[in-house]
């Protein structure tokens, strides 16, 4: 815990447009050595561009720092940005923020932090929660092309209802119709593209604005992609979002061990960094052990790899650990 206050730096207040203080905690030291880390294990590659993904997590606590959130517990609301199932920023949140409150500059963050140490961004992906103008303008100047959930309006629902050549497209053994059209509600000057998929309600109910449809939205400035491609390419989000479900079961985002948001944030970042080491470890041990794929829980990893029975031999004046078992771990870091 010393290691925690040392590491640590002071809340930022950050005041709404309503005039409410939210505490954030920003550390742009922890999070520039994490990628320092993954530079230097070889995990990102100075030159090369990647997918970004940016989303809030709930982490539910009681301590005396805790905010009501939106589902009506209490806790932090940090937000999380990774390449693929590599995190690369952390930043925590009061419990009771809104998720866009000040996400445009997290964004701006994320970007600079990614060129300081030469990285590119090609595509970002987000869901409603950064769905708005400064938000979009933000995230269309870090990377080349984005994929954010956009909310329904009355605007948009009017578009949406003159629309008459939907495509029929399977996605995942399931049937839906989508279409495209030119979206000018943020930026007029600017060409971005709607893409909408809808599907029958299975329940057969009527909805009073949509009908027999459920209607889904996703704003991009891609307009090389088919509609398919972009949903398909969104709706890997969700290999994204169990990142949190890792990280709070496997790397211990349950359990925060301060009692003070800008302690427990060097904690996250610092579980953050152990779990990309976890990356690389499961990778070189996937390549020579079979049975323990590349994508395989701790749980598992501990009971397959870890739980051996061995002990320390003294020979030739030097400790030698000696393994009962005949499976390759010599070969793992050969």
């Amino acid at each position: 815990m010393r290691v925690n206050h040392e590491l640590a730096v002071d809340n930022t207040l950050v005041v709404s447009s309503s005039g409410k203080a939210y505490d954030f905690n920003i550390n742009d030291n922890m999070n520039n050595l994490n990628m320092k880390i993954l530079l230097l294990k070889g995990q990102l590659q100075k030159g090369m561009s990647y997918d970004l993904d940016f989303d809030n997590q709930i982490i539910s606590h009681h301590k005396y720092d805790a905010k009501v959130t939106y589902k009506k517990n209490s806790g932090y609301f940090p937000g999380v940005a990774s390449f693929g199932d590599h995190i690369i920023y952390v930043e925590n949140r009061a419990g009771n923020a809104h998720v866009k409150l000040e996400q445009a500059e997290s964004v701006k963050r994320i970007g600079k932090l990614a060129k300081d140490h030469s990285i590119g961004i090609h595509r970002s992906r987000m869901d409603a929660g950064s769905y708005s103008k400064e938000i979009v303008d933000a995230v269309s100047q870090i990377s080349d092309l984005f994929y954010i959930r956009a909310n329904k309006c009355f605007s948009l629902t009017d578009r949406i209802d003159q629309i008459d050549d939907w495509q029929r497209v399977e996605i995942n053994f399931k049937e839906y119709q989508v279409s495209s059209l030119e979206f000018t509600r943020f930026f007029e000057e600017r060409h971005y593209r709607l893409v909408v998929m809808r599907e029958i309600r299975e329940d057969g109910q009527l909805d009073l604005f949509d009908g027999k449809y459920i209607y889904r939205c996703i704003l991009t400035n891609d307009w090389e992609g088919t509609e398919e491609d972009i949903i398909l390419f969104y709706n890997d989000r969700g290999s994204s979002e169990k990142l949190f479900d890792v990280m709070n079961n496997d790397f211990g985002w349950n359990h925060l061990p301060c009692s003070d948001m800008h302690k427990n944030t060097v904690y996250l970042i610092i579980t953050a960094i152990v779990k990309n080491f976890y990356n690389y470890i499961i990778k070189k041990v996937a390549e020579v052990f079979t049975d323990i794929p590349s994508t395989s829980r701790l749980k598992r990893f501990i009971f397959r790899f870890i739980c051996v029975c061995g002990k320390w031999v003294y020979r030739g004046r030097q400790w030698i650990l000696k393994l009962y078992t005949d499976r390759p771990y010599d070969k793992v870091f050969a």
